[in-house]
């Protein structure tokens, strides 16, 4: 008897020995997922070392793509992705199982990522689209919520579904992300695949990869405390969140973040976000263009006027090529002690305009914001210049938001006058000489001057005077 049980033994051994290890596709990789139009796109996945896989898309029925699986069980190929359209399939053949991909949609597909002001979802309520959830099924929208997760080190998978547009699936969704795409598509008559990895709370550090934080000081003295509803140490969530998605092919990246880094030490914003952008161009390898909202006015609990200085960060980014910034003051100005505003179309909208200019050559699109040019003095007048679309116009009874300060580098509310010319003369009987201005630099002013296309005019000060 006791030969015949150690037998068996040996036998489960023998067979749990030889057991296959399983093909599988990483969750990106699913049905109703959107591909890259008109790209090399590579397909991955794992699955038992030394076996051959064969793909064959359905855009293409006739071309076989093989892929060999490594002694490390992955394997990787490419293929080549036709203009827009869909809906297509793509068989993977491995060892006479076959594992099937439906519903793919070609088009194109982009990345939403950031802190709360990116996750907030449509359900909450959109002050200027309040009835975004009714009729809003589009089989041309997909998205993908990249499941929240951490963690030490970088992870070769994540969780996450690809879903169809509907009232239940965006209800959940990001609402920047979702009127970002939904414009895309009105526009380009294109699919379009949306990507959310998102968490409130969150710290620049904790989505920079390893590399740039052995490389910045700034993120190196990183010693946040741990809180209840976020990782907050370096590269926890890239490592988690992004690095799991990449070769996936992508058209860009809208970005949503900059409110927990306001307080302790927001001048070394800049460098981190710029190192950061460099570094997800290396992982998805390509120069990917980067666009990102500069943090709304909130009168609540950041000091001083920190939040200005980590806009001002925000704006000394751009210096990295094929990025671009939208200002979104003027959106907030319902009520600026909310940290979430919740005029989220607009901020969806002005990023895509963005991205239809530069990436999609949508000429007719003007997307840039009036911005400052030059001061000049004059006596107790400081004379400022823009560079506008038109002329600027006043909303309201006054121009407000502007301040000068002379070598005591004391700031008083100015008053201001826009002469013909356009420039815009800015003064205060408490300023004899001045040598600054500034213009909605603080935490909580929002902006009154536009241009033609009613954008408003971007935060600015003229000084260079340090925080402290």
């Amino acid at each position: 008897m006791m030969k015949i049980v150690k037998f068996i033994f040996i036998l489960g051994i023998s067979l749990n020995s030889f057991a296959q290890i399983p093909f599988r596709l990483p969750a990106i990789i699913s049905n109703h997922a959107v591909l890259q139009q008109s790209s090399g796109i590579k397909l991955w996945g794992w699955g038992p070392g030394s076996l051959k896989v064969g793909i064959v898309c359905s855009w293409s029925p006739k071309d076989t793509i093989s892929a060999l699986i490594g002694g490390d069980c992955t394997w990787e190929a490419e293929v080549k992705t036709p203009k827009t359209g869909g809906s297509y399939s793509i068989e993977f053949w491995c060892n006479n199982n076959v594992t099937r991909v439906e519903d793919v949609l070609i088009g194109e597909v982009w990345l939403c990522s950031g802190q709360s002001n990116m996750e907030l979802p449509t359900k909450v309520g959109i002050l200027d689209d309040a009835d975004v959830l009714k009729n809003c099924y589009n089989n041309q929208i997909r998205f993908f919520e990249v499941v929240k997760d951490f963690d030490k080190y970088p992870k070769s998978e994540c969780r996450g579904e690809w879903k169809i547009c509907d009232s239940t699936s965006l209800s959940a969704f990001s609402a920047v992300a979702y009127f970002f795409g939904r414009k895309l598509n009105n526009t380009l008559n294109v699919p379009v695949g949306l990507i959310g990895s998102y968490w409130g709370g969150t710290n620049i550090g904790s989505w920079c990869s390893n590399e740039v934080v052995d490389r910045d000081s700034a993120l190196q003295n990183n010693n946040r405390e741990g809180v209840t509803y976020a990782p907050q140490a370096n590269s926890i969530i890239y490592n988690a969140m992004i690095f799991p998605l990449a070769p996936y092919k992508l058209a860009g990246v809208i970005w949503y973040q900059g409110e927990s880094n306001v307080w302790p030490d927001p001048e070394t914003y800049g460098k981190s976000f710029a190192n950061m952008i460099y570094s997800w161009r290396k992982l998805f390898d390509t120069e990917l263009p980067f666009y990102f909202v500069q943090i709304a006015p909130f009168r609540g609990f950041y000091p001083g006027i920190y939040s200005a200085f980590l806009r001002e960060q925000q704006e000394a980014a751009l210096v990295v090529p094929k990025t671009g910034m939208i200002t979104i003051g003027d959106l907030a100005e319902i009520d600026v002690t909310e940290i979430h505003p919740r005029a989220k179309a607009g901020v969806g909208l002005r990023l895509a305009n963005l991205a239809l200019k530069e990436v999609y050559q949508k000429n007719d699109i003007q997307p840039y914001f009036p911005r400052f040019m030059e001061v000049t003095y004059s006596k107790n007048i400081a004379k400022v210049k823009v560079k506008s679309i038109g002329q600027l116009k006043c909303k309201g009874e006054e121009i407000r938001s502007f301040a000068v300060a002379g070598s005591d580098r004391k700031f008083y509310n100015a008053n201001v006058k826009i002469e013909k010319d356009g420039t815009i003369s800015v003064s205060s009987k408490e300023v004899n000489l001045p040598m600054a201005v500034r213009y909605c630099f603080t935490n909580d002013q929002t902006p009154n001057l536009f241009d033609l296309n009613g954008l408003p005019l971007m935060p600015f000060r003229t000084d260079s005077w340090g925080l402290k």
